[in-house]
C-alpha cells in the first residue's frame, strides 16, 4: 500500500496567526513508517518528496508516474535513501544489496526499478527516502555507514555535542541538488544547530528518530524575529521552508536525518542568526 499527501508552500505572513493545530497541519508529518506501507509527503517547497518505506513480508516499491506526469518515478528525479531500522535489501535494476541500519544510497535520475525488502519482518527495515527534481544522471552509489568519517562538533557546555554523517554530499558522491545526512546527538546533549541559521537558497526537511517513547523534540521554525515551535515525537518529520530557522531541543539526546535541495550543494552556505536577534 502506498499513500502520498501534498503540502503547499507558505510565506512568513501566512503563519503569523496560525494556531498550534494549524501549524502542525501544515508543517508536521506525524506518520512516516507504517509496517507494510509506503508513506510519502510531497511538499511544494522545491518539490521535494520524502517519507518512509517499511517492508515486512512483501517487498515494496514507489510508484508515482501518474502523480508526477512521467512514465516512472525517477524519470526526472534523483533519490536518497537511509535505513534507520532493521537489516534490509535494496534492489536497483536487478542488483540486490544488503542495507544495514544507517547504510545509505544515492540513486540517480533515470533509474527505473527500485525494490525495498526486509531481512526479518518482525524487525523490518525502515527506509527513509528523499527525492528532488534532477537535470542530470549521476552514478548510483551505496554509502556504507562504516566508511563515513563523521564531522564532530559542539561541546558539552552548550549541550550540543554531536556527530554529523554526510551521505549525499560533494565529499561523498555527486548529485544534482539533493543533500542528505544523519546527525546523532551525544548523551547529555539536546540542542542542534544553536546558534541557528537560515538559508534562503535551500529548503530542508527533517525526521527525528531513535527516541524513547516519552522523549519530545521542540522543533523551532519561523522568521528569526518571530519564532514558533512544534512538539514532535519519535519518527515524525517536519518541513522547513528556506526563510525559516530550523533548530531544536529535546528532552533527551536523539538522532535526525536532514535533507536539503535548492540553488546549490554548498553545505556551509547558511546565514547565521545572532542570538540577540532571536525573538
Amino acid at each position: 500500500m502506498q499513500s502520498m499527501e501534498t503540502r503547499y508552500t507558505h510565506s512568513p505572513e501566512d503563519i503569523r496567526h496560525y494556531s498550534t493545530e494549524q501549524l502542525r497541519k501544515e508543517f508536521l508529518v506525524e506518520k512516516n513508517f507504517v509496517p507494510g506501507e509506503v508513506c510519502l509527503t510531497y511538499t511544494h517547497n522545491d518539490r521535494m518528496i520524502f517519507g518512509g518505506v517499511t517492508p515486512t513480508t512483501e517487498r515494496l516499491s514507489i510508484t508515482l508516474n501518474k502523480e508526477l506526469g512521467v512514465e516512472y518515478f525517477l524519470e526526472r528525479r534523483e533519490l536518497g535513501v537511509i535505513n534507520i531500522g532493521g537489516d534490509g535489501f535494496i534492489e536497483i535494476d536487478g542488483d540486490k544489496e544488503l542495507m544495514k541500519k544507517q547504510d545509505g544510497y544515492y540513486i540517480g535520475k533515470e533509474t527505473r526499478s527500485i525494490w525495498f525488502s526486509s531481512v526479518d519482518s518482525e524487525n523490518p527495515a525502515k527506509f527513509y527516502i528523499s527525492s528532488v527534481p534532477a537535470h542530470h544522471k549521476y552514478p548510483n552509489v551505496k554509502i556504507s555507514i562504516d566508511k563515513i568519517q563523521p564531522m564532530e562538533t559542539g561541546e558539552p557546555l552548550t549541550l550540543n555535542e554531536r556527530k554529523i554523517y554526510q551521505y549525499i554530499h560533494p565529499n561523498v558522491c555527486e548529485s544534482c541538488q539533493l543533500q542528505m545526512g544523519y546527525t546523532i546527538l551525544e548523551p547529555g546533549s539536546s540542542w542542534n544547530t544553536m546558534p541557528c541559521h537560515t538559508h534562503e537558497r535551500r529548503m530542508e526537511a527533517y525526521v527525528y528518530f531513535d527516541m524513547e517513547e516519552d522523549t519530545r523534540i521542540f522543533h523551532m521554525l519561523g522568521k528569526p524575529d518571530e519564532t514558533k515551535h512544534l512538539v514532535m515525537s519519535n519518527e515524525q518529520a517536519t518541513i522547513s521552508p528556506s526563510w525559516s530557522i530550523h533548530t531544536g531541543v529535546g528532552t533527551s539526546n536523539y538522532s535526525f536525518i536532514w535533507a536539503m535541495c535548492g540553488e546549490n550543494i554548498t553545505y556551509t552556505d547558511m546565514d547565521m542568526v545572532p542570538m540577540d536577534e532571536l525573538k
